[in-house]
């Protein structure tokens, strides 16, 4: 998702957390982590960093206070992200230039995202590029110690299959659904104005124009972060006024502008994710499984690195 493309905001919105000394900008430390530190500056980045689009969208002051009453909560995830970048170093996992790179190269591309259009968001969020670039290589190589030590011996036999299916019989009716993205226009007292303006888009992007662009520059929706992306939804999940429009659709089709109970929405089908046989849904089981098994074998190795670490909090 693009929260893991966004963060910062400027210490100075955040004075009272910081004391000056001689003309000079201190910050505080928060925790320590075996030989590491967590200053104040760190924790309020990481936060911007992995907030959702709706935390993203708020006002600043509500977010500063958002911020504020989680800190704690805040500060235990960061703890665990710097004790799995340790791990990770203990290992030998390292991360070069050029896969950091590659991966900058694969989020524009997934987001349509010019390399203007990039620079623009880490600098507006307050990220230098060499910081986005450190951030970037912690979180892959966080996902390389994972895979190398939780993920890698988690197994699902043919058998934990058989027993899940025997006793989740509604599963097929519960995984149905659709990965979609809209343009979104809230209600507002004229109604044909907005109306207006949704047809206007939505002719806009028929006409070539690119979905996700369009997305980040008119929707009115936390989601126009994101190019308009809203993953995978339910079918259960979806309203009568989704679910018709949907139904005419095929993988790729972008609807017309049609009314739900907030607004006006212009709908991109990504994808339609429908069981065509059994083997489909064992193999769709299969995937919930080893999910559901590596969060909690996830959770236990975390559990066990804090364990291990000297770990030290003065908030």
């Amino acid at each position: 998702m693009l929260k893991k493309l966004l963060g910062g905001i400027c210490i100075i919105l955040f004075g009272c957390a910081t004391f000056a000394h001689g003309g000079i900008l201190l910050d505080r430390v928060m925790a320590r982590v075996n030989k590491e530190v967590i200053t104040w500056s760190d924790l309020y980045k990481a936060m911007e960093f992995e907030a959702t689009d709706e935390i993203k969208a708020m006002k600043d002051d509500v977010r500063r206070r958002f911020f504020k009453e989680n800190e704690a909560a805040f500060l235990e995830t960061l703890i665990d992200m710097r004790l799995q970048v340790q791990e990770a170093v203990k290992s030998g996992i390292s991360v070069d230039g050029e896969e950091v790179t590659k991966a900058i190269e694969g989020i524009k591309k997934k987001y349509s995202m010019t390399d203007e259009t990039f620079k623009n968001a880490i600098s507006k969020e307050g990220f230098t590029i060499n910081e986005y670039r450190k951030k970037l290589a912690e979180q892959i190589a966080i996902g390389r110690v994972v895979e190398q030590e939780v993920k890698s011996k988690i197994l699902i036999t043919e058998g934990d299959l058989d027993q899940y299916l025997s006793e989740n019989k509604e599963l097929p009716k519960e995984s149905d659904g659709f990965n979609i993205s809209h343009v979104f226009f809230r209600k507002a007292d004229d109604r044909q104005q907005v109306e207006a303006k949704a047809m206007d888009i939505y002719k806009k992007i028929k006409a070539g124009g690119n979905f996700s662009e369009t997305a980040r520059q008119h929707s009115e929706d936390a989601s126009a972060q994101s190019g308009g992306d809203l993953g995978f939804i339910k079918k259960s999940d979806l309203s009568k006024e989704f679910l018709d429009a949907l139904s005419k659709m095929k993988d790729g089709d972008v609807s017309e502008p049609f009314w739900s109970g907030n607004g006006i929405h212009i709908l991109r089908l990504n994808e339609r994710k429908e069981f065509k046989n059994p083997q489909e849904l064992r193999e769709a089981v299969r995937q919930k499984m080893l999910d559901e098994k590596f969060m909690k074998e996830y959770r236990n190795w975390l559990k066990g690195l804090r364990e291990r670490a000297y770990v030290e909090i003065k908030l």
